[in-house]
């Protein structure tokens, strides 16, 4: 098979969460670099979010040196089903969820990185967290909110430590009915942290849904 033939093979693979997560991450470092703008940031990853397939995720790095498209190895089988454990592992998502006079949102079976950085500047950022898998056990995510307000949904079978301040604004978690006060041994640990200035940064504790009923939807 020669490489022209590979590629466009390679092109019609259908892109998993993660692969887009990945082409993502770049797309953030080139923001840090330099290479595009903000303005590129958003167009590119609009795209990023909607593509099927990995021939789809090429042309937003086309352009960037050293940046390439290649689907991830499966996933290795989680140690029991239903134990927290399973959702611990796997290819770390995108550290920045950035809405400037917009919105951002990362939900879905995305893999929540070590440390998650969210920023609201009139606008508005939604991170769910109840599908997501998370990178390591420990995980820190540093909302700011300015005149602007981010909403963070998280399940209530995994641990969450809320530390933010509120000024002019509020910095609050509300438990949604029928969440449980706890979550199981060995669960995943959230700490929340960062700022609301005449914003709002709300965490919303909901029932862990069960692989039954996600099935169904």
């Amino acid at each position: 098979m020669n490489e022209a033939a590979g590629h466009g093979e390679l092109g019609r693979l259908r892109a998993s969460d993660a692969d887009r997560e990945r082409v993502a991450r770049v797309l953030h470092d080139a923001l840090g670099e330099g290479r595009i703008t903000m303005s590129e940031l958003e167009q590119r990853l609009d795209t990023v979010y909607a593509a099927k397939t990995l021939g789809e995720l090429e042309p937003v790095l086309a352009d960037l040196p050293g940046a390439s498209v290649s689907p991830d190895l499966p996933a290795t089988p989680s140690p029991r089903a239903g134990s927290p454990e399973r959702r611990i592992g796997g290819t770390p998502g995108s550290t920045f969820s950035i809405a400037v006079m917009s919105g951002a949102t990362r939900k879905g079976n995305w893999v929540v990185p070590p440390q998650h950085n969210s920023v609201a500047f009139w606008g508005g950022v939604e991170i769910d967290l109840r599908h997501a898998r998370f990178a390591e056990k420990h995980s820190t995510i540093t909302a700011v909110a300015i005149m602007g307000g981010v909403d963070i949904t998280v399940p209530d079978d995994i641990i969450v430590e809320v530390t933010g301040i509120g000024v002019m604004g509020a910095f609050e978690t509300k438990n949604k009915k029928g969440a449980s006060d706890t979550a199981p041994p060995g669960a995943p640990v959230v700490r929340i942290n960062g700022l609301a200035f005449m914003g709002g940064v709300e965490v919303k504790r909901m029932p862990r849904e069960t692989e039954s009923k996600r099935i169904e939807e």
